[in-house]
């Protein structure tokens, strides 16, 4: 999953990307509402924005309404300090799809941005299952007949974004922006190397990745599944 925070408070940031990136999510982060506007426009590729109401430049709420304006449906989770009921109808009314007041739990955010994904996904579940694989997107944990597959974080997160585009082509470039926070060097190479890998361990009849040679990969459908 990958996530943009969007918060000027550099220390509770550096806390939010610790939390996050240590439960295997890819985290980017902007620390004021211009950045995180442009950010938005330019790419369609979160799978949640974690949107402070008090950022300079532009306002949260402002960010909001031109991100729903725009048509994405990228699921919102907003962070304020003003905990006022006229405040959280406001942001739920623009378009937001959680509102959680400072201070805060990080367990209870951590467990509210999975259950934001999920909804994002399709569906409330925990669990994505796949013929014989189930995959749990809370605990990060593959099983293919009930058995743990031992994968590594980059092979999780391929399988993330495979099993979320079931049937369709992803290209090396849409893995790249998925899997990389800014800055982060993976060449296409690499790609191929993580697939190679990921397909020894799950690859089992009727799982199977196809490569569309020059365009990328498709986790094939299982029919009656």
């Amino acid at each position: 999953m990958r996530i943009l925070i969007a918060e000027d408070d550099q220390v509770l940031a550096d806390g939010l990307l610790r939390s996050l990136r240590s439960s295997g999510a890819v985290v980017d982060h902007v620390g004021n509402g211009s950045e995180a506007d442009a950010v938005l426009t330019s790419t369609d590729e979160f799978d949640l924005l974690i949107l402070d109401l008090g950022l300079p430049k532009l306002h949260g709420l402002e960010v909001l309404k031109r991100l729903r304006a725009r048509g994405s449906t990228c699921p919102v989770l907003i962070l304020t300090a003003a905990d006022s009921i006229e405040e959280r109808v406001k942001g739920l009314d623009y378009g937001a799809d959680d509102y959680m007041a400072k201070p805060f739990s990080l367990q209870e955010l951590e467990a509210r941005v999975r259950a934001l994904i999920r909804r994002g996904m399709g569906g409330n579940s925990a669990l994505i299952k796949h013929g014989p694989m189930v995959y749990d997107q809370a605990g990060r944990v593959a099983t293919i007949d009930g058995k743990m597959v031992d994968l590594s974080a980059r092979e999780l997160g391929l399988l993330e974004v495979l099993l979320q585009r079931t049937g369709r082509l992803v290209s090396k470039d849409q893995l790249v922006e998925r899997l990389c926070e800014w800055g982060e060097e993976v060449s296409n190479n690499a790609i191929e190397v993580y697939i190679h890998r990921l397909r020894k361990k799950i690859e089992k009849d009727p799982i199977r990745i196809v490569t569309v040679r020059g365009l990328g990969y498709c986790l094939e459908k299982i029919v009656n599944q």
